[in-house]
Formats: structure tokens, sequence, C-alpha cells
């Protein structure tokens, strides 16, 4: 299965509702510090929207509730690695990518057959606060041809304007968070994302 190569991340579904109609194909779903049944609704929510619509729904770190709500994607963080039962997420199916930010890492997380590796930060991003300053391009460039056909995801810092040079150093799918959800007209920003992605 291919993925497409736009792949936002929103933390409810009220996102999701405003962007799939505009032809998001591939989405994460990442919900922080919520109560479990609020997080099992959003989920359950997404999994329909995104069925509705023919886009592929990737469900952060809720393993447990991805299994139970059918989903067929799941994104799991280093953190979340720890905690996870890998062995009942491949026993139902479920397709996975991981988070990777340096070598012990990227070895780590090649050492669970994954579905994509996500590289980040690619540029300085303000959406959290990691040790990893930014990662650069070359960085996407040795990930690339380290992984060889696993799909690598750059993260971190992504604009539409540096699209062109993130897929030039070899990177397969572009993630992006607040440059959507920070954006004074989100849905334009999608609309230029879809354009310089597709």
């Amino acid at each position: 299965m291919t993925l497409d190569r736009f792949y936002p991340i929103f933390d409810s579904c009220d996102w999701l509702r405003r962007m799939l109609p505009l032809g998001v194909k591939l989405v994460q779903l990442r919900i922080k510090d919520a109560p479990l049944d609020i997080v099992r609704r959003e989920i359950v929510e997404a999994k329909a929207l995104c069925d509705a619509h023919g886009a592929v729904l990737v469900v952060n770190d809720y393993w447990h509730i991805a299994i139970d709500a059918g989903c067929d994607w799941v994104h799991l963080g280093q953190e979340d690695m720890d905690n996870a039962d890998l062995n009942a997420i491949r026993r139902a199916g479920i397709r996975l990518g991981f988070s990777t930010h340096d070598d012990d890492e990227l070895e780590r997380a090649l050492g669970f057959a994954p579905d994509y590796l996500a590289l980040g930060p690619v540029y300085p991003t303000i959406l959290k606060k990691m040790k990893w300053h930014q990662q650069g391009l070359p960085r996407v460039t040795e990930w690339k041809a380290r992984i060889g056909a696993i799909p690598l995801v750059g993260i971190g810092g992504m604009r539409v304007d540096r699209a062109a040079g993130v897929f030039e150093s070899g990177a397969d799918i572009i993630s992006v968070v607040t440059d959507i959800t920070l954006h004074d007209d989100p849905e334009a920003r999608v609309k230029s994302w879809l354009e310089v992605t597709r």
C-alpha cells in the first residue's frame, strides 16, 4: 500500500471534519492528556470520517483502542514503544510507524519491521521541547539510504516552501502540524500542501 505524500497531524475530529473534504488522504490523530473515554470516542469517530473520505487514519499511541476500533495504522513514539504490546498490534493486522531521532532509535525501530519511519525534527519546531534541535536535510538523505524501501516521513518545522527540498533529500512523505493548525487560513494552507505534494 502506497501512503499519500502529505501527512497532517491533528488533535481532534473537529480538524478532520474540516480537512478531509479538501482531499487529505493520510492523517494522524494525536490526542494528548485527555480522558480515555474521550480518546476512544474521538478515535471511533475519526475512523468513520476517514472511511467515508477514503483516507488512511493513523492513531498515535492508543494502540489498544485502535485495535478495538478496527483501525489499520498506529504510530508509536520511542516512549510509547516501551509500553506497547507489539505482538498484539501485529496480530490485529495493524501497520506501524515509529518516530526516530538518532542512530540508536533508528536501529531499535528497524528491529520491529516498521511500515514507515519518521525522522524529526528536520527543522526547528515549536510543537514540543526536545533535545534534538534540528536534524537537517543531509540527515534525511542519510536515513533514506539506510532504510531503503521503507517509507521515510520528514517531520518538524515543515512549511510549504520547504517541501521540495525535503522530498529531494529523500523523504517520501511530509508530516505537518503547526503550519496548518496555527495558520490564519488552515483550509487554504492544506490546499497549498496538497498542491506541492501531489
